[in-house]
């Protein structure tokens, strides 16, 4: 069905990240790729100043753990990526960068914040030039 699926990661709920990993697998064509995409937000600076310089190289080398722990023993061809920012717009970027024709990511329960502000998944259903698969 699917050539090229982005599976976007929040590391902070791995075991919706495994379920939908599964699903990926399920819904891709033979010989198509799937794309697992982690969004470390920008830390703001009033608070970096604070922190350890090498803070960022941690982040980005734990989450490419994870991201390897996740994708151990998938058949398909798996991709890891990381990228630093919004997460709405990195996901929607890569997506145009790599020419997905499906994003998958979890959904949660809303809090109070997004019906102020809106979610990720909401963001990316917006604004995303292919199919996308929110799971709950």
């Amino acid at each position: 069905m699917y050539k090229h699926i982005i599976v976007a990661v929040d590391l902070s709920h791995g075991e919706a990240g495994k379920a939908l990993i599964d699903k990926a697998v399920q819904l891709l064509d033979a010989g198509g790729v799937v794309r697992l995409l982690h969004v470390l937000e920008d830390v703001p600076s009033y608070i970096a100043a604070e922190l350890p310089r090498d803070l960022n190289d941690r982040r980005q080398a734990e989450a490419r753990v994870e991201l390897g722990l996740l994708a151990d023993g998938v058949t398909a061809d798996v991709q890891s990526e990381i990228r630093t920012g919004a997460p709405a717009s990195q996901i929607l970027q890569c997506a145009d960068d790599t020419g997905a024709d499906l994003i998958m990511i979890a959904s949660h329960r809303p809090g109070l914040s997004d019906y102020f502000i809106g979610s990720t998944a909401a963001r990316v259903v917006r604004h995303a030039q292919c199919s996308v698969l929110i799971s709950r």
